[in-house]
């Protein structure tokens, strides 16, 4: 898969200490939106089907390559997806929770580029999600020079976060169903936080998406 021009000429905007810093992201998107009874990566709002919106902002963003982790509904799912330059990750181990979705999330940004300095993991599901959350993901790096950054709201680090090549490892490893809850808020020394109150909106309910659409 060819680089578009926008994304290299973007991520050569950002260097660090010893060349360009480069990262990608990952989406997460395997999840069975039990709670919603639909799938909402389909939901439409803005005009847009809500897994889009998080795709459109990564593809916006420096992060190459992109990675979006399809699980269940993926049949349904995969087809808003075939005229984007992104990498699917299928995860067949979706029911054992969010940790699958990284895992094979983070290995598949591995097997593309094992020259990347971090990832950015971002779920599908936050409307505020954007290409101006990543840079500031990025910025906060630079400037505190922690291995992890944050967004930071609700009283707790969460999703989307960045993660240095470091935790690569790590993340491989993950299991269970609360994903990299543990390993943002457990050591907070070594994680900066991003105040980004509204990425507090996530869509789990259909009074959630009323509610957004209102």
């Amino acid at each position: 898969m060819q680089e578009p021009k926008n994304i290299r000429s973007a991520t050569t905007g950002l260097r660090g200490a010893h060349g360009a810093f480069r990262f990608g992201a990952v989406i997460l998107a395997a999840g069975p939106s039990t709670r919603m009874g639909s799938p909402k990566q389909l939901l439409v709002l803005g005009g847009k089907p809500l897994l889009m919106r998080a795709v459109d902002a990564a593809l916006a963003s420096p992060a190459w390559p992109v990675v979006v982790v399809l699980g269940a509904n993926a049949e349904a799912i995969r087809p808003l997806l075939a005229r984007v330059p992104v990498l699917i990750a299928e995860n067949p181990s979706w029911p054992e929770g969010m940790a699958s979705s990284i895992r094979a999330g983070v290995t598949t940004l591995q097997q593309f580029s094992r020259g990347l300095d971090a990832a950015v993991i971002a779920l599908c599901d936050q409307p505020a999600f954007s290409a101006d959350t990543i840079a500031q993901l990025v910025a906060a790096q630079h400037t505190t020079r922690r291995s992890i950054v944050a967004a930071h709201y609700s009283g707790r680090h969460a999703a989307p976060a960045l993660f240095l090549r470091e935790h690569f490892p790590t993340l491989t490893h993950l299991t269970g169903e609360e994903g990299a809850r543990a390993l943002l808020n457990d050591q907070p020394d070594r994680v900066a936080g991003v105040e980004l109150p509204a990425l507090s909106v996530d869509l789990d309910t259909p009074e959630d998406f009323a509610a957004a659409k209102s």
